[in-house]
């Protein structure tokens, strides 16, 4: 099959939309399958064929035309996420501009700026996009079952875009003196981009509700605080951030690795006692940080998903605490340290539930929906 990727970003630019299309295409290239890929420029690939745009907008119509043309592709796949095509409105009608069978993966459902008091317009955009793709993936449960009212409609998930072995002689101990942990420290850590929706203020709180128990804790940050893609969106909250952590007198008991290549984070993430991930929205499959720690198999404390996902269970492969509350998180974390068994079940748990997120089945699972897209042609 032929292959046509779209998508407003791409590695070297970090985003985990760009490492999805990055590794998704790759693998669909590996199983045979010719891929092209179309992003902004700035996009570098060794191993897949790149064209890319300067900006997204009605000048970059002509450009994708042209290289579905050249191309005579069988199938496209944009892979959607509001902020990735700089909030143009454009991209929500490519389906009807590009006469070729159209597949649009929706990463999230949230709505584009448009303009001031564009209103009920925001959510008729993307509703418009979904109508008008000759099929949607989904990649992850909420979405899917906001979606699953059109005739081909499917949930796929993103796998962890972070999947470096450790080395063999892998030390944790190394990386926990890196942010200042010794052994008897209880070292709990936090991936991912620093966004309101990530709660951090609450895992800050229970931080501190902790240390004022006498825990000896140090909480790492591990990776780049904002994506550069959001336009600086985040700025704000990042800067909230670190008044509140001098406020409440947390500057000494956290850590920032800053951004790090994709065999640091491994190396972090494998070295703290538990990932905490403290969603407002839950636990959700589209959560790409929450799958990198499951692939390293750690202990996870998360907040309860806020649809059914039959995968998450409590106690088994996650500890799932309620959303928007510090006091929980504490709690939390206190249950684990003084049943220290139960960080040994979820990190089994985690190592059993990485197999629902393996590249290879989330590739052959894409290839299977275009065809049916293709078959009903």
């Amino acid at each position: 099959m032929k292959i046509g990727i779209i998508t407003g970003e791409f590695p070297p630019m970090p985003g985990g939309v760009g490492a999805f299309s990055s590794i998704l295409a790759e693998t669909m290239q590996g199983q045979g399958h010719e891929v092209h890929v179309l992003s902004r420029h700035g996009t570098v690939s060794d191993t897949l064929p790149i064209s890319t745009v300067s900006r997204w907008g009605l000048s970059t119509v002509a450009p994708i035309q042209e290289w579905v043309n050249k191309h005579q592709f069988d199938v496209i796949n944009l892979q959607f996420q509001t902020a990735a095509f700089d909030m143009s409105a454009t991209v929500h009608f490519l389906p009807q501009m590009i006469h070729t069978p159209f597949v649009t993966t929706f990463h999230d459902l949230r709505f584009p700026y448009l303009f001031p008091k564009a209103g009920p317009l925001r959510d008729w955009i993307v509703q418009h996009l979904a109508n008008k793709s000759d099929g949607v993936i989904a990649t992850n449960h909420e979405d899917g079952d906001q979606l699953a009212y059109l005739p081909y409609s499917t949930v796929i998930p993103i796998g962890s875009n972070i999947m470096t072995d450790l080395p063999a002689d892998y030390d944790p101990k190394q990386w926990r003196e890196k942010v200042g942990a010794d052994s008897d420290t209880l070292l709990l850590g936090h991936f991912g981009f620093i966004k309101e929706v990530k709660g951090i203020d609450y895992l800050l709180e229970a931080a501190s509700k902790l240390i004022d128990r006498g825990i000896k804790l140090k909480l790492v940050f591990i990776g780049g605080r904002s994506n550069t893609v959001d336009g600086g969106s985040d700025d704000p909250y990042v800067t909230q951030v670190d008044k509140r952590i001098q406020q409440i007198g947390l500057t000494d008991f956290v850590h920032w690795t800053g951004f790090v290549e994709e065999d640091e984070v491994a190396q972090y993430l494998s070295a703290v006692d538990l990932v905490t991930l403290p969603f407002l929205d839950g636990a959700s499959y589209r959560r790409g940080s929450l799958m990198a720690a499951i692939q390293y198999g750690c202990a996870i404390l998360t907040t309860q998903p806020q649809v059914k996902i039959p995968t998450f269970k409590h106690e088994i492969n996650l500890w799932l605490v309620p959303t928007y509350s510090a006091i929980q998180i504490e709690q939390g974390v206190l249950h684990l340290l003084e049943h220290d068994y139960h960080l040994t079940d979820l990190r089994e748990g985690a190592l059993q539930l990485r197999q629902e997120f393996d590249w290879d089945m989330i590739a052959s699972e894409t290839i299977k929906f275009y065809q049916t897209v293709l078959d009903r042609q």
